[in-house]
């Protein structure tokens, strides 16, 4: 088996991407847009209980087109996981839009003058499901419309990027593969020290500093999941060209409930919890199917209890709770 690069190595889902890879016995590539951050990556692996040797680490950054000819010699297949999360929803869209589809191009553009062989991408259910349908059943045939009145930027970018990607390589793929992958709210055991915006929304709410739970009913998927499924997405030879709803098994939950699991999972510690939601009617039922991955990938997520408990669990070790 061929060298495989994860873009984003010091990230939170891409560290689990890489750790898996490497107990598959792959040889990894990551890229990360400055090497001052490769001790971090090899201690996150390390916490992961993975032996780092087979990891090469090399600069590149979505915003240039520097270093990726490089990433990518004798490459065999991209897990293009690096993309801009923010912290709040910017004033200018461009600030996320620009990026993040310009980002994906520069991928894939050095993925197929390399020849590459597949890339799997991480989109998200943002690319699916945030333009209004009168029943909130979603599929993979299902489109966010970037041009939705008041979508905010994060899931306009997200449809963006994706669609972009899928014009890249039907106009220029050549024997280049692409999947797609679409993950709800990705939380779970992190393997890196610095919180990301899924876990801070947790920690939030865990220490009673979130004032209020939003009225919002949504899915839930596990970072390992998400990282299991990238591997399958890339040895599956009917997954080329598809895309692949990802949660956990069981319905969508809302912010009370998942805060209600933490107050139980914290015990004497769970009195600071939020549980008062925000004002509003209850929000509406929201059905999300994973079967397509489950069946073509043979992909088996975990219940959400146990990635919110083991999620928990993760940030008290970490000492991050």
């Amino acid at each position: 088996m061929g060298k495989v690069l994860v873009t984003g190595a010091n990230g939170y889902l891409a560290t689990q991407v890489i750790a898996a890879l490497l107990r598959q016995g792959r040889d990894v590539r990551g890229t990360v847009r400055s090497l001052d951050s490769e001790a971090s990556v090899r201690q996150a692996l390390g916490r992961g209980g993975v032996d780092d040797s087979g990891l090469e680490l090399v600069r590149a950054d979505l915003t240039t087109d520097d270093g990726w000819p490089i990433a990518l010699a004798g490459v065999e297949e991209v897990h293009h996981v690096a993309s801009p999360i923010p912290p709040a929803q910017p004033e200018d869209p461009n600030e996320l839009i620009v990026p993040a589809r310009e980002g994906t191009i520069r991928v894939l553009r050095s993925a197929c003058d390399a020849g590459v062989r597949r890339v799997v991408l991480t989109s998200s259910f943002a690319a699916v499901g945030y333009s209004p349908k009168t029943v909130r059943d979603f599929t993979e045939a299902d489109w966010t419309d970037p041009d939705s009145p008041g979508l905010p930027p994060y899931p306009r970018s997200k449809a963006i990027a994706e669609r972009a990607a899928w014009d890249y390589v039907e106009q220029h793929g050549g024997d280049t593969e692409l999947v797609v992958l679409n993950p709800t709210f990705i939380i779970g055991p992190s393997l890196v020290t610095s919180l990301r915006s899924s876990l801070v929304a947790i920690k939030a709410i865990a220490e009673g500093t979130m004032l209020a739970l939003p009225r919002q009913r949504f899915g839930v998927a596990d970072v390992r999941d998400v990282a299991e499924a990238h591997l399958k997405a890339a040895s599956t030879g009917a997954a080329a060209s598809k895309r692949y709803l990802l949660l956990a098994d069981g319905p969508t939950i809302t912010w009370l409930s998942l805060a209600e699991v933490i107050r139980d999972h914290l015990g004497a510690s769970g009195h600071r919890v939020t549980l008062q939601e925000v004002p509003g009617e209850e929000p509406m039922p929201l059905v999300i199917h994973n079967d397509r991955a489950k069946e073509e990938l043979d992909w088996q997520p975990r219940p959400v209890q146990t990635t919110i408990t083991d999620t928990l669990d993760s940030l008290r070790e970490l000492q991050l709770l």
